[in-house]
Parts: structure tokens; C-alpha cells; sequence
């Protein structure tokens, strides 16, 4: 007894925790805990009810900084190994509330261990929860490992208290909604031999193995790979590795005689693939009379990269793919990952661009991007055809818009070089485009110059004919989207069309061409080989693996590889600054001569020139040419410069219209400086010392937890004071503000 009592009083003494599990219902009550070992779990920890009698849940406060330390601890349970990922989260910005409760959340996100919440056991029945399930009609490696588990908690970062965090743990058992375990080794309907003494395999490890299958990387690599993953949650065990290996030759048998024809009519087998793989459609609309055909395909991992990388940054769109060869053509919306490479985090299949068609599709994207961050919100989006739906855009993502002119230069650039055998005029014909193209802002009448052009190539019969038919009809909306909208650089125009000429590498390939009218053979496309390439190359990068993978994707767009001439390469023409050399790399016998230098359309005869591409020769001259007075600026810099002359130019003088431009002006001037600063600084800590001081005044006094909303008047005997009925009246009014 005196034992027990002794226990007792230690423990309340310790930890300040009332031992009969008390309700609490003030979370300044709840101690603060920090375990002293690394990684931690909720074992780790003494919970507590907070709440009322009717309703209380079990948390625990930690510091906010050792969240991540107890998602790994949580992982690594023993008897259920698996990972948590964010089925929800919302945030708050501080200030954002002028009133608060103690338990107000800054930062909220709901976690759920990844072998739930969805349960994709057949019939909608108990999944068996052996680790290399191979399901002959659906090979995503996610959806494989889903068994309606329901453990699940969330993380609170506390709106006062910015520096904690609270735990609250809704269920901490690995069941499902029977009550039984459902996976890890202690579930007793597991299937095969040894299959609860196998490690439990995340979806990170099936996608890279998937991946690699997908890519056509060698059995015994794969194999090397899929062990060095799977140790990460055991030691070296031979029984591991014979399963291990039979997972591998058996997965690889499925997807080598996988057949994107689900059913021999196209239509019905899209639709059997829709209903098969929910999860990665955020947009589905059958074709009827009423309404056309759109698919819209993001899967998990496209919908966390537009997350990551597009918030707060530029989205672009790769748009008609495929209009003459496909059966429907292929909109990709892509973002700028890290590297800035174009990421496509989102596949559109469709023939109908009108406005209330594209807003559907894209209202359901922000839909499902909101449903994961409410706050998620793009600053620019990127077009590349002056067909596009502009207003749409606008409406649905609220964010200007930009043109990129890649679509423009490597048509005109890949029909002059296969319409005209003389290289001398196929230079000069290209040049004398982008001239026009230079002179929209000039006060030069298109028409007339365009006029002129074809007279004086009138012996191009082939280019002529082809330029009169494809372009002069809408050559006036091309060039009015090119004055009104802001142009893209060469850098994010280079990314897009290395993406572009990657999609045409994997699709176009002749073993395939007779399948080009089927959607479900475009699509199987998407999600297997072209999903998989990229999911690699952001895994190798990130994880410094693969380096053969690495070092591919990050020279995969010209301007990483211009970055890698040295200057002292690149020799200009001092006289008429006709043309420019460039010293090849691989070569040092090769010089490549680039003709027209400082200019997008500058004409470079390397061979990835000559096939219509932006090649490295020519954004390497013209990042030379940029400081060089004798060379004009680029299209970008020159559309920027005269957008802000134009709203320079707009207001009458001495009105509050010339007030609110100067005032725009300057905002925009005050960004670009802190960009550019930001970009070519080595140290970030240097630009954190040369950031102006800020000073706030005093805030009034303010009850804890609740900040004062306005200020207080000193009282004097005019003021007529709130009876107690008015002010019982005025709170009501905010509880029911807050209910709305």
C-alpha cells in the first residue's frame, strides 16, 4: 500500500497528472512533455482527457519542433510498422483571429496511417494483408495497400502558443471498422506462406520498384534496389530476400503482359479503367449529345507535387498535344519543381476548349487542391496558345496571365528547316520572323511587314503556302496576345519544351502508332511509363540515388545545359554583330555558329537546332549578349518593360489614378529587387542582415490567449456605457458569427 501511494505521489509530482485520468477542460492544465529520446511514440507519452463529460478526446502537449520525431517513432511500432501521410490540413496566418480560445489552432493536420482510411478489399470486405498482393487489374501500388485501417491523429499547432503543439489521438489501434488488426504481423488473416513475417513495404518502395519495371532497368537492379528499401524496416534476412525476389519477377511478369485494352470498344474500356482508379481522377464527363468527352487523371503524387511546387508560384500548360495523330488531344498543366523543370501534375484529355467546359475541369482541380490545403492559391499562370480561355483562368485561379512564345518559335523554326533546303535563307527567313515579332511594340503594322516577308521569300513555294495557310489567318490574335499579356523568360519556355519533347518521345513510338486512336492505350501511357520517369527522376534527385537518373534529369533541359559553357566559349562578332561562336564541349575541334545572337530567334547549327528546338548554343549566347549594350534585351524583359510604360502612360496627371499606378509600380519594382537579390545571393544569411528593421508599436493590454481587436477609449462621464442587456445581446451576435 505505502508502495502504491509512493508511486503515486512521484508520478503526480513528475508529470503534474492527476492518476484517475481526470477530465481537463482548460489546456493550460496539460504539462508540456519532451521525451529525452530522439525519436518517440505515443508509448512514449502519458495522455490526457480533454474535453467535457460529453465529449473529450486523449492529447498530449510536445513542442512543436519534435512533431516529425514522433511521426517516425509512430511508424516504427513494432508490431504495426507502416507511415502516416496528411489526409487534411488547414492553416491559419498569425492575426488572422481577434478572438481566440486556448485551444485554437494556427497550423491543423489530420494524419492517417497509410494503410487506410479507403479499403480496397474486394466486394468492400477485409483485405488480407499480405505484403506482395499482386492484383492483376490494378497494379497502383497504393491503392494495393489500403485496408480500411482506422488509426488516425491529428496535430494541432497552438494559435496562442505557437512554440507547442497538441496531440490528439482519435484511435490508436491499427484496426479496421470490425475492430480486427489489418495488417502488420499480429493479423491472423493473412495469406501465404510466411506473409506476417514479411516487413510491411510503403508505397514509396512499390512505386520505385514499379518505376524501374516501367523504365526497362534490368531485373537484377530493380532487385538491389526493392532489398535496400525493404531493410530499411529489417535487418538482412534470406527468407526476405527470396520473397523479395519472387515480388519483383512476378510484378515484372504482370506489367511486361499488361494490356491497356480493358474491353475492345475504347469507350468502354475508359470506362472501366474510371471506375478502377477513382483516385486518380479528379474530372470525369462521358460523351453524349449534350455534352463532350473530358478525363481528367492527377494521381496522388501529381496532386502533392502541385501542391509543393505550384503554391505561390507559376503553373504552365502544355496545351493541343497530339490534336492531328490522337483520338482526343492532351492538355498537361505542369509547375516548376526545385530544379525549375516542368513537372506535369496533371493530365487533360479532351476535344472541347470552350469556357464553360474548361471551367468544369478546372474548378474541380482547385476543388481537390483545397481539400488538402484551403489556403493553397497559384501567383501565375503560363499559356502557350492565343486560343486559350483566358477569362477562365482568371476566374477559377484569380492569378494574371502569362505567354510563352516556345509553341510560336518551334514551329516556324522546324517548318523552315523542312520546307527550305538553303541554310543561308533558312536563317535569314527565321530571322526576319523574329524581327517582326520584335517590332509588336514599335508601332510597326504587322500585316504590312508580313506582306513583305512573303514577297520577298516569294520562292519558298513550300514554307510560303504553309505559312499563308496555317498562320496568316490568325496571325492578329497571336500578335494582340503577345502585346497584351506579359511574356514568358527562355528558361521557363525551355522547360515547358523539353517537357513537350519528352511526352513526344514516349508516345510516338512506332511500335504504338497504331494505337494512337484508342484513349485507353494514351492513357495506360500516362500512368505507367511517363508517371513513372517522372516520379524517378524527383526521387533520384531528392534522395541523391540513382546518379546515372540524376545526372539525365538535370541536364534534361537546354538551359542546364547552357549553364554548363563557361563563358570564355562563347566568342562574339565585334563588327556587325551578325553571328556568335560557340565552342563545343564534347569536341574541342566543333565550334557551332550561332546567327542572329541576343534574340529568342536566334538560329544555331547544331543538330538539336535543326530539329526546331531551343538548344543550349543559343541561350548561352544570349546570356552574354544580355550585358552587352550593342544587344537588344529579350522579349520578356521588353513586354515587361512596356507593360509598366502603359500603366505609366494610362492616368491623367495630378489624379488619384496616377496615385495608385506609381503605387503599383513601385511594389512591383520593390519585389523584382528582392527576387533578383534573393536568386544571386551564395548566402541567405546575407540578405537577412540587410532587411530593414520593423518597428511595431505596443499592443494594449489583452486577455490571455484573446487579442484585442480595437482600441480602448479612456471612459468619460459623456459616454454612455452598454447596459448588461445590450451587451448579452452583442455576444450572442458573435456566437452565432462564428457558427456561420
Amino acid at each position: 500500500m505505502v508502495l502504491i501511494v509512493g508511486v503515486k505521489l512521484n508520478l503526480e509530482q513528475q508529470f503534474g497528472i492527476p492518476q484517475k485520468m481526470d477530465i481537463i477542460e482548460s489546456i493550460l492544465d496539460i504539462p508540456v512533455q519532451d521525451p529525452k529520446e530522439e525519436e518517440f511514440s505515443s508509448a512514449d507519452l502519458n495522455w490526457i482527457k480533454f474535453g467535457n463529460p460529453e465529449h473529450h478526446d486523449d492529447v498530449a502537449l510536445i513542442p512543436y519542433a519534435r512533431v516529425d520525431a514522433f511521426i517516425i517513432g509512430e511508424c516504427s511500432n513494432v508490431e504495426c510498422p507502416t507511415r502516416f501521410h496528411i489526409e487534411r490540413g488547414r492553416k491559419r496566418s498569425k492575426g488572422s483571429l481577434k478572438e481566440c480560445k486556448n485551444d485554437e489552432y494556427l497550423e491543423y493536420r489530420l494524419y492517417w496511417c497509410s494503410f487506410g482510411p479507403e479499403n480496397y478489399g474486394e466486394g468492400g470486405g477485409i483485405l488480407p494483408s499480405r505484403r506482395y498482393r499482386l492484383n492483376t487489374r490494378n497494379r497502383a501500388a497504393r491503392p494495393q495497400s489500403m485496408r480500411g485501417c482506422t488509426c488516425h491523429f491529428v496535430v494541432k499547432r497552438l494559435y496562442a502558443r505557437p512554440s507547442l503543439a497538441l496531440l490528439v489521438y482519435n484511435d490508436r489501434r491499427h484496426v479496421n471498422k470490425s475492430g480486427f488488426v489489418c495488417h502488420g504481423p499480429l493479423d491472423r488473416d493473412a495469406i501465404g506462406p510466411g506473409a506476417k513475417k514479411i516487413p510491411y513495404i510503403c508505397s514509396e518502395i512499390q512505386q520505385q520498384t514499379m518505376s524501374m519495371i516501367y523504365l526497362g532497368i534490368p531485373e537484377e537492379n530493380v532487385l538491389e534496389k526493392h532489398i535496400e528499401g525493404i531493410q530499411r524496416y529489417c535487418g538482412s534476412n534470406a527468407k526476405v530476400n527470396s520473397l523479395a525476389s519472387q515480388y519483383v519477377h512476378k510484378l515484372g511478369m504482370i506489367i511486361k503482359r499488361s494490356t491497356h485494352e480493358l474491353d475492345l470498344d475504347d469507350q468502354a474500356s475508359i470506362r472501366m479503367w474510371v471506375e478502377r482508379n477513382k483516385k486518380s481522377i479528379f474530372f470525369y464527363q462521358d460523351s453524349s449529345e449534350a455534352d463532350p468527352f473530358i478525363l481528367g487523371i492527377q494521381t496522388e503524387w501529381q496532386l502533392q507535387q502541385m501542391i509543393r511546387f505550384g503554391h505561390r508560384s507559376i503553373m504552365a500548360v502544355d496545351s493541343t498535344f497530339g490534336i492531328k495523330r490522337l483520338k482526343y488531344p492532351l492538355c498537361t498543366l505542369l509547375v516548376f519543381d526545385s530544379r525549375q523543370h516542368a513537372l506535369p501534375v496533371a493530365w487533360i484529355i479532351t476535344r472541347s476548349f470552350a469556357k464553360p467546359d474548361v471551367s468544369k475541369w478546372m474548378k474541380a482541380l482547385l476543388v481537390r487542391a483545397h481539400g488538402i490545403d484551403i489556403g493553397w492559391k497559384v501567383n501565375g499562370f503560363l499559356i502557350d496558345d492565343a486560343a486559350a480561355e483566358i477569362d477562365s483562368i482568371r476566374d477559377v485561379f484569380c492569378c494574371p496571365v502569362l505567354f510563352s512564345l516556345w509553341r510560336v518559335r518551334r514551329s516556324w523554326l522546324r517548318n523552315i528547316i523542312k520546307r527550305s533546303i538553303n541554310v543561308e535563307v533558312q536563317r535569314e527567313m527565321f530571322k526576319r520572323l523574329g524581327k517582326i515579332v520584335y517590332s509588336i511594340w514599335s508601332g510597326v503594322d504587322s500585316q504590312v511587314a508580313l506582306e513583305e516577308f512573303t514577297q520577298d521569300f516569294v520562292d519558298q513555294t513550300s514554307f510560303i503556302e504553309y505559312f499563308k495557310a496555317s498562320w496568316m489567318p490568325k496571325i492578329e490574335m497571336w500578335i494582340d496576345m503577345m502585346k497584351t499579356l506579359p511574356l514568358a523568360s527562355q528558361e521557363a519556355s525551355g522547360a515547358i519544351e523539353a517537357y513537350h519533347v519528352k511526352l513526344k518521345v514516349k508516345l510516338y513510338d512506332d511500335s504504338h502508332l497504331g494505337a494512337l486512336q484508342r484513349v485507353d492505350w494514351l492513357v495506360h501511357k500516362l500512368t505507367t511509363e511517363l508517371h513513372s520517369s517522372y516520379w524517378l527522376d524527383r526521387y533520384a534527385d531528392e534522395s541523391d540515388s540513382f546518379q546515372n537518373v540524376k545526372e539525365e534529369y538535370i541536364a534534361s533541359t537546354s538551359w542546364h545545359r547552357a549553364l554548363q559553357i563557361p563563358d570564355t566559349s562563347v566568342t562574339l562578332e565585334d563588327n556587325n554583330h551578325l553571328f556568335a561562336k560557340v565552342l563545343s564541349q564534347k569536341d574541342s575541334n566543333l565550334t557551332h555558329l550561332v546567327w542572329n545572337p541576343g534574340s529568342e530567334f536566334a538560329f544555331c547549327d547544331c543538330e538539336w537546332a535543326m530539329q526546331g528546338n531551343l538548344c543550349k548554343h543559343v541561350i548561352k549566347v544570349n546570356m552574354i549578349c544580355k550585358n552587352h549594350q550593342a544587344y537588344q534585351s529579350s522579349m520578356s524583359f521588353q513586354s515587361f518593360r512596356e507593360i509598366l510604360m502603359n500603366l505609366w502612360r494610362k492616368p491623367v496627371d495630378d489624379s488619384v489614378a496616377l496615385d495608385q499606378a506609381v503605387a503599383w509600380t513601385h511594389q512591383m519594382l520593390d519585389q523584382i529587387q528582392k527576387l533578383v537579390e534573393l536568386n544571386s545571393a551564395n548566402d541567405i544569411g546575407s540578405v537577412v542582415n540587410n532587411l530593414p528593421l520593423k518597428w511595431v508599436s505596443k499592443k494594449g493590454r489583452t486577455f490571455v490567449g484573446k487579442p484585442s481587436s480595437t482600441l480602448s477609449l479612456p471612459f468619460t462621464s459623456k459616454s454612455k456605457p452598454l447596459d448588461s442587456a445590450a451587451r448579452k445581446k452583442n455576444r450572442k451576435r458573435k456566437r452565432l458569427s462564428r457558427l456561420r
